[in-house]
Order: C-alpha cells, then structure tokens, then sequence
C-alpha cells in the first residue's frame, strides 16, 4: 500500500472516529450550572474543548487504522469471505 493511500485511509478512519467520539463527555449549560445564551438550543454544549475531542479522535482513530492495516497484511477477512451472494 502507497504511503499516500495509508494516509488517506487513515484520515477517513479518523473523521469517522470523531463522529464516534464527539458525544462523549459532554456537558450542557443546564448540566454544568452555567446560565444559558439567549437563543441558545438546551442540548448545545457547555465549554466545548476541541482538544480534547481531537485527541480522543486520534487514540480511536489510530487504533482502528492499525486493525485495518494489520488486515490488509495478514490478510483475515478478504472479499471472498464476505461475498454472502454465490
């Protein structure tokens, strides 16, 4: 595999891992005891760290891609083992 293709693969896993991460840990203005905006909506975030989430991101991002990888090397689950259709 091309560094070029891993890299891409890699970024896809870790767009997909910060929608999977994204509803951890967070808190809404009701729940941390803060006063809300005007016109804000009551399930919108209190103090929103992207940080954090980023980080979160690239741990589960990192670890899927390496699951990935280690498939496309030893090869365990190929598209014959999941053609469900002959």
């Amino acid at each position: 595999m091309a560094w070029q293709s891993a890299l891409a693969i890699y970024l896809l896993f870790w767009v997909f891992a910060m929608f999977l991460v994204l509803p951890f840990g967070v808190r809404t203005t009701h729940e941390a005891g803060e006063p809300p905006v005007p016109g804000q909506a009551d399930s919108a975030p209190s103090g929103f760290r992207f940080g954090r989430m980023a980080w979160r991101t690239t741990i589960v991002a990192t670890i899927l891609f390496a699951l990935f990888y280690l498939n496309f090397v030893f090869g365990w689950v190929t598209a014959d083992m999941l053609d469900f259709y002959r």
